[in-house]
């Protein structure tokens, strides 16, 4: 796709003063860019995917904004980040991700606490509602910011991070590891900067965190055989078809995030993690040379997987289906496959090593 064309699109989402008529630019790209990938998939497409999510998502709020103003609420109060998680956060969605955000606000500045909670309570319902009427369908989880857990003032999110922090069961860690990927798209930078700086100086100055870590880390096992054979959906409408996301993208991706997260990298993109792995010598190139191919291979594998529009909604099920599953595609998600078993084995290994040091100088 030419880049004058991608220019045009973001001038047009830009100049879009309704949330419908974003929708119909949002079916019109997805239409474009689906034909695309049917035919030669690369990571400038992905990149320009993903720039278009941005965009939408950002005039999606200036909208909701207005929209507050005219209702006679006013301006935003105070500084406020809107913030993406998961492959949002990541920069790494398909054409029909869902939604998984957040919102943190500074209490620096006029208005009460009930003021400010009454006004982000208002911008996020219109913000959600101009989502859905994008085709964005809300997060399963409630990963979402109209869910007050992620929708607070900064200290309140240093405050419940830490209260994580000092009970790490099972859904406090999933729980930060969410806030692992998270990226300011909208709003005010440092707001974001600083949980994450917070978040990263906790985990360095307590090694004895990385064993649950670890442990949520690899929950998602990397789907193939003994025998190196696919372990493909056995019922249903998807059999014999292979779960991409679970099966092979979320391994990858979550192992390098505990890597870099053991490292003090801020970085959330998955791309740009292994990048700063590298630079800073904490993993030989050719490692990360490889885990950026199978990396790359899940990511376009899980942009190809079919999709469909439920009630609006652009929804997947992330997974290929058994006609998808041909001889070339078969051995290029196996070397992926493998490559992302060695991952695994070896963040285990290197968490495992730090806390053995941790452990004699103790």
């Amino acid at each position: 796709m030419k880049h004058l064309a991608i220019k045009e699109i973001l001038a047009r989402i830009h100049q879009a003063g309704q949330f419908d008529e974003l929708r119909v630019t949002r079916d019109q790209v997805h239409e474009m860019f689906r034909e695309h990938l049917l035919f030669a998939y690369s990571a400038e497409l992905a990149r320009e995917i993903n720039a278009i999510h941005d965009s939408l998502i950002q005039r999606t709020i200036v909208l909701a904004e207005q929209m507050l103003e005219a209702r006679g609420m006013g301006r935003p109060p105070v500084a406020y980040a809107f913030i993406l998680f998961g492959s949002g956060g990541r920069s790494e969605q398909t054409l029909w991700s869902d939604q998984d955000n957040g919102l943190i606000y500074d209490e620096r500045g006029d208005g009460s606490g009930e003021a400010l909670e009454l006004y982000f309570s208002a911008l996020v319902g219109c913000i959600l509602q101009g989502l859905e009427v994008l085709g964005y369908p809300p997060c399963q989880g409630n990963v979402v910011s109209s869910n007050p857990q992620w929708r607070k003032p900064l200290s309140s999110y240093i405050e419940m991070m830490h209260d994580w922090f000092a009970e790490p069961n099972w859904e406090n860690v999933r729980y930060l590891l969410i806030l692992a990927d998270m990226r300011c798209i909208y709003g005010t930078q440092y707001l974001v900067d600083r949980l994450l700086e917070n978040m990263i100086a906790y985990i360095q100055q307590h090694a004895d965190l990385l064993p649950y870590l670890l442990s949520n880390t690899l929950h998602h096992k990397i789907t193939l055989g003994v025998f190196g054979h696919l372990i493909t959906e056995r019922y249903g409408e998807d059999a014999g078809g292979f779960d991409i996301k679970y099966g092979a993208y979320i391994p990858i991706v979550n192992g390098i995030r505990l890597l870099s997260l053991q490292a003090g990298i801020a970085a959330s993109s998955t791309l740009q993690r292994l990048e700063l792995l590298k630079e800073g010598g904490y993993v030989a190139e050719p490692l990360t040379d490889r885990w950026r191919q199978a990396f790359e291979i899940a990511l376009k594998l899980r942009d190809n997987t079919p999709f469909q529009v439920e009630e609006g909604m652009y929804m997947t099920r992330s997974k290929l289906s058994a006609e998808q599953l041909t001889k070339e595609l078969r051995a290029e998600l196996k070397f992926a496959l493998r490559v992302g078993m060695d991952l695994q084995k070896y963040v285990k290994k290197s968490l495992e090593s730090k806390e053995a040091i941790q452990r004699e100088k103790g």
